[in-house]
């Protein structure tokens, strides 16, 4: 089987999913997790399915196709499964939650925090809404994060730092997530 990841984008309209898990399904191929999201008009996301080794190139010839209905996909070969877990220490799955007045800067500075300890971040989902009492805009993010065995005292100490400095709340969770 080859394991291959799809990652989609177009204009919204209804029938996107089914056109592409149609094409994988017609082949002998399974879908295996997705994420997907409809986001300024536009339908994006990325997904891991598996087809046999023999369809591969008639999937890819169907996906390529969707171009002429303004879906676009590219289709690359997925990656070991949790490469990360196979060494002798795992990283550490924690959980982030970032709430503020919005400004620009707030998603640069913080993933420049992480990557300097060497944090991944596995899911970011922001948002920006009007606040409550009509004081301008409210900044939410939420994140899991991989971070490397014991770093969690410097990530938090750094975090906290830069929360102050940002002027938003911070929660960063220790989680427990099952795939």
């Amino acid at each position: 089987m080859a394991s291959l990841l799809l990652t989609v984008i177009g204009d919204d309209r209804p029938g996107l999913v089914s056109a592409v898990s149609a094409l994988v399904e017609a082949r002998g191929g399974s879908w295996q997790r997705s994420q997907l999201t409809r986001l300024a008009g536009k339908f994006a996301g990325i997904a891991l399915v598996e087809v046999p080794d023999t369809q591969r190139a008639g999937l890819e010839e169907a996906l390529a196709a969707l171009a002429a209905e303004g879906l676009f996909v590219r289709v690359e070969d997925a990656g070991p499964a949790d490469a990360a877990d196979a060494r002798d220490e795992a990283p550490a799955t924690f959980t982030l939650h970032l709430v503020g007045q919005d400004h620009p800067g707030i998603v640069a500075e913080i993933s420049s925090a992480l990557a300097a300890r060497g944090v991944g971040i596995e899911e970011l989902l922001t948002d920006v809404v009007d606040a409550p009492m009509g004081g301008g805009t409210i900044f939410e993010a939420r994140a899991t994060l991989r971070m490397p065995p014991g770093a969690d005292a410097e990530v938090r100490a750094d975090l906290e730092r830069l929360a102050a400095e940002l002027m938003v709340d911070l929660e960063l969770d220790p989680a427990q997530i099952s795939r």
